[in-house]
């Protein structure tokens, strides 16, 4: 006889990672997708409701498959559209408009400390060291990538919506841990199909596309200088850095805890800004290169705490899930604070500014 416990343990903390790097990848081209239809003509709000609305189409099907959820956890439903896609996007977007890119994304992925914070302070759970080291890393990391010595501003109300940008990513890890807990656990899949939707639905509110010209879709846009058909960075950015994206993060969250998988979502600063570098002809810098690896390094110390012995007390959140994470809407808005009106999940579309890389989820 032969001791399986530890496998499926181990297997699915190699899968969790797997598919936390995939979602990080695919969130991280986002920007440079959007930003050749930016530069031809559409608003960044316009190129969020392209993106968020085209995912949302897409995965309708999806959302059909596993309708029985809307009925089972609305609460879960509706937060992370309105916390994870909705809400980070708009809060974002709004920073940027007051303070410098760069700026804007390190205030937003202070998300993976201020999860960790609400983990130890909000439910009381240990955290582990490997984790909050990690954390603390990647965003000394993220400060050099964005190079945000590059045109700091303190506007109050900017900063105030980059913190809410962050405190919607608390959610966006915190709602789709939630979905496998309690007595009714949610596919993943519908987590993200109708999460995507309500996005979509405020989103359209908020940014009204009619107004937008979408005949830029049908012409050619510029990528380094070279041109391309519109529709191939608007389908990359739905397909690969939406529908992707929150698929596979969902998943991951859901094997991983959402501690560690806040701080391997770091890693989409890094992509982002390697991604414009080879497809829009921003260079990196030395402190650029300095500053992604130390991200690399903070992502690989939250992977580094060992897993607690089935049955332990007070397991390390860097080890496994987030128990009673399942408060759904209302204790996951409470942790979302000001962010509660999205990476990112970050999260999610965004434009590529030389030296300052814009992502959001």
């Amino acid at each position: 006889m032969h001791s399986s416990k530890p496998l499926p343990r181990a297997s699915a903390r190699t899968l969790g990672l797997t598919l936390a790097l995939v979602s990080a990848f695919a969130f991280g081209g986002s920007g440079t997708a959007a930003k050749p239809l930016i530069e031809a003509g559409l608003s960044p709000l316009h190129v969020v409701w392209l993106r968020v609305t085209g995912a949302a189409l897409v995965l309708l099907p999806l959302a059909y498959r596993h309708r029985d959820a809307v009925r089972q956890r609305p609460g879960l439903l509706i937060g992370f559209g309105l916390l994870a896609v909705a809400g980070v996007q708009a809060c974002y977007f709004a920073a940027i408009s007051r303070i410098p890119v760069g700026v804007a994304l390190l205030i937003e992925y202070l998300g993976p400390l201020l999860l960790l914070g609400y983990v130890k302070f909000v439910q009381r759970r240990p955290v582990s060291r490997a984790a909050t080291i990690g954390a603390g890393v990647a965003v000394t990391g993220l400060a050099c990538v964005v190079e945000v010595w590059h045109g700091l501003s303190f506007d109050a109300l900017g900063v105030l919506f980059g913190l809410g940008a962050a405190c919607c990513q608390v959610g966006y890890f915190v709602l789709a841990d939630a979905g496998r807990q309690g007595d009714r656990p949610v596919d993943p899949m519908a987590v993200s199909a109708y999460g995507l939707l309500t996005g979509a639905v405020v989103l359209t509110a908020f940014t009204r596309p009619w107004n937008a010209d979408w005949g830029l879709l049908g012409g050619q846009v510029s990528m380094n200088g070279v041109s391309v058909p519109a529709l191939v960075p608007a389908a990359w950015m739905v397909l690969i850095a939406t529908v992707l994206a929150y698929l596979t993060g969902v998943i991951a969250v859901q094997h991983l805890s959402p501690p560690v998988a806040g701080v391997v979502a770091n890693l989409e600063a890094v992509v982002a800004t390697v991604a414009a570098w080879f497809l829009l002809g921003e260079h990196l810098g030395t402190p650029q290169l300095l500053g992604g690896l130390l991200v690399l390094a903070g992502a690989f110390a939250a992977q580094t705490s060992k897993p607690a012995e089935p049955g332990a007390p007070a397991e390390p959140v860097s080890a496994g899930a987030v128990p009673g994470a399942e408060a759904e809407l209302s204790g996951a808005a409470a942790a979302a604070g000001p962010g509660a009106g999205s990476g990112g999940p970050s999260d999610a579309a965004g434009c590529q500014v030389p030296a300052q890389p814009n992502q959001s989820r």
